[in-house]
């Protein structure tokens, strides 16, 4: 079953562009979907990220935000136990 990493973002946001890119990246080898959540759509998601986005989230737990590196989000994909698919 296909896991889903959330990606808490916001548009004109270059931050959360590239992070998006990197999962799209690691869908190559990850079997999961990715959910982007628009923060400014919520108040209480503003109020929670603020300033920390993109937040990459699995089964719950924030992976990284910020400036989001590609080999953490992968290291993190297998500790979280995410299939591999390649």
């Amino acid at each position: 079953m296909k896991k889903i990493v959330k990606l808490y973002s916001r548009p004109r946001c270059h931050l959360c562009e590239n992070a998006h890119q990197i999962l799209e990246e690691l869908q190559q080898n990850w079997n999961f979907t990715i959910e982007e959540i628009n923060i400014d759509d919520d108040s209480e998601l503003v109020e929670k990220y603020g300033i920390t986005i993109p937040v990459i989230e699995l089964d719950g737990e924030e992976l990284q935000n910020g400036i989001i590196n590609k080999k953490f989000i992968n290291e993190a994909f297998s500790r979280k136990n995410l299939e591999f698919i390649s």
